[in-house]
């Protein structure tokens, strides 16, 4: 009985194995045909892949993408926050370590492959996820970044005017305890000593807060639909959309004027305020160094997560633009000299804030401390108070704020999702459809 169940068993085996020989071929058979597959589409993608028109289109674009609102708000705040002028010694230490190496690894990915993230990482199928990763975040990122540039078309809007909306205390929206922006401090106000225990507001905090923004005291009250800002920000999609209707053909002409015109606003300014009163104590207390703060932990993690959002490395937007080179284009050149451009607009614009700052602080009899605020209180609060004690405010704030838009478009364009898609993509077939049809 055992003897015919052992010969059954060896009959079973062979075809057992035959069988599994097959499925394997079969499965083989399939995987090469799926990966001949994406060959081909890569292939695709690359051959129809436009390339920059101009030698400095991928520089400038490089340029524009890299500097944004965090070196106009957040870099000089982190600055003064952690150290002074000893916060750049972490500081320069991540972006040699760190910042450079990242840049030179995806530009050089973007550059080889010619492809964009969702295309590139198809080399291996275990590193999808990263492409799809990146245009996630792009995603998400440009949903509040078009917030700010809404914020900021606003104001530019506003500034139009013979007298600037939040100067003034009396508005709708101003409280009993509003002080006017405008207002000069050399004379002595008897009843605000009578008041010395009242909480002050600044006409352009209670502008930003109750006008623009119209802040509801809780979570539980939603408020209203604010239309102007809503057309406000489909005029900022509209024209994020205009940049990049034919692709890097368009949007490497916007750079020329979007990313230079910054620093030529930066020097105008710094030329205006570094002469003001108290300009010069606002620049000494953003880099005077306070060494004991480097054995702080949080001073080197501010430090990384500055350079690292600065540089805007893995999120797929210098991966994309490096694709559209040339595949022998020099970008070992370009990927030291766009983080080192980076920190030097960091530096510089830190400069003009602490000098406006310095300023505002001297005129208001406060301290550098008290004035000093993080993020969008920067920009739509402290500035705006700071250039109504300025001749001429209404010129100051339309160069602001135009220069505030400019860098905002030019970091939005880079960030946009759709431009991290393979050329195969239904968004890119939509987009070059309707480039045809506006030809015809």
């Amino acid at each position: 009985m055992s003897k015919l169940i052992d010969e059954k068993k060896h009959s079973f085996l062979p075809e057992r194995a035959l069988e599994l020989n097959c499925i394997r071929a079969v499965d083989d058979q399939t995987s090469l045909e799926s990966s001949e597959s994406d060959l081909s589409d890569v292939k695709k993608d690359i051959e129809s892949r436009q390339t920059w028109t101009g030698k400095l289109d991928f520089i400038l674009s490089c340029i524009g993408y890299a500097v944004g609102l965090g070196n106009i708000w957040r870099f000089p705040y982190l600055c003064y926050k952690n150290g002074g002028g000893a916060f750049l010694v972490p500081y320069f230490i991540f972006l040699v370590l760190c910042g450079m190496p990242m840049f030179v690894l995806e530009l050089c990915f973007g550059q080889f492959g010619s492809s964009g993230p969702i295309t590139l990482f198809r080399i291996s199928p275990i590193f999808k996820g990263i492409g799809y990763g990146m245009l996630i975040i792009s995603g998400i990122v440009c949903i509040y970044y078009n917030v700010i540039i809404t914020w900021t078309l606003y104001y530019l809007y506003l500034s139009f005017s013979n007298e600037l909306p939040w100067v003034s205390c009396n508005n709708f929206w101003n409280s009993e305890n509003c002080i006017a922006a405008d207002r000069n401090e050399s004379t002595v106000n008897v009843t605000a000593l009578l008041l010395a225990n009242v909480t002050k507001v600044s006409s352009t905090e209670e502008f930003w807060n109750n006008y623009v923004l119209q802040l509801t005291e809780g979570i539980e009250q939603l408020g209203g639909i604010r239309f102007e800002l809503l057309l406000t920000l489909l005029i900022a999609w509209i024209i994020i959309f205009a940049c990049l209707f034919k692709g890097v053909e368009s949007s490497g002409k916007v750079v020329y004027v979007s990313a230079t015109f910054p620093y030529l606003v930066l020097t105008i300014l710094l030329i205006r305020v570094v002469n003001l009163e108290g300009a010069t104590n606002g620049i000494i207390y953003l880099f005077k160094p306070k060494w004991e703060m480097l054995q702080d932990s949080k001073v080197w993690g501010n430090a990384a997560s500055q350079l690292f959002y600065s540089v805007g490395a893995a999120w797929g937007s210098i991966l994309t633009m490096a694709s559209y080179n040339k595949f022998n284009h020099p970008c070992y050149r370009d990927a030291l000299m766009v983080p080192v451009i980076n920190c030097f607009t960091s530096l510089f614009a830190g400069v003009v804030v602490f000098s406006i700052i310095g300023f505002m602080a001297h005129v208001t009899g406060s301290e550098i401390e008290h004035v000093i605020k993080s993020g969008p209180g920067l920009v739509f609060i402290v500035y705006p108070e700071a250039v109504a004690k300025m001749p001429l405010a209404p010129l100051w704030s339309v160069l602001f704020f135009v220069m505030i838009l400019t860098i905002g478009i030019d970091s939005q364009v880079e960030k946009v999702p759709f431009k991290s898609l393979p050329p195969s993509s239904p968004i890119d077939q939509l987009m070059k459809n309707l480039h045809k049809l506006k030809i015809r």
